[in-house]
């Protein structure tokens, strides 16, 4: 494994533990899986252009694109959440409670 590949899969893993151990706030949790995505996107862009594919080309745009999409839902999730709970901590949110 090249230091390249090591330093974007440690990337991933350290978003993914953050996500599974540090889940207290909800904004802590949208800041892994930015973080996630953001080694995702640098990572398939690396690959695309190590093998020369032309074609392939557009998947990391593709993803950039989505992981835009998922913050700003997950910033509109917080922003409500705030406003209904008055906190984004995530054991004081009930799915239960209306």
């Amino acid at each position: 494994m090249t230091p390249v590949h090591f330093s974007f899969s440690s990337a991933f893993i350290l978003g993914l533990m953050g996500l599974t151990f540090h889940r207290t706030h909800l904004l802590s949790a949208l800041l892994c899986l930015e973080g996630m995505m953001l080694s995702l996107f640098i990572a398939l862009a690396l690959w695309a252009l190590q093998f020369e594919m032309t074609g392939f080309s557009t998947a990391p745009m593709l993803l950039l694109a989505f992981s835009a999409c998922e913050a700003s839902a997950g910033l509109a999730l917080l922003v409500a959440t705030a406003r209904t709970h008055g906190t984004d901590r995530l054991q004081n949110l009930n799915l239960l409670q209306c």
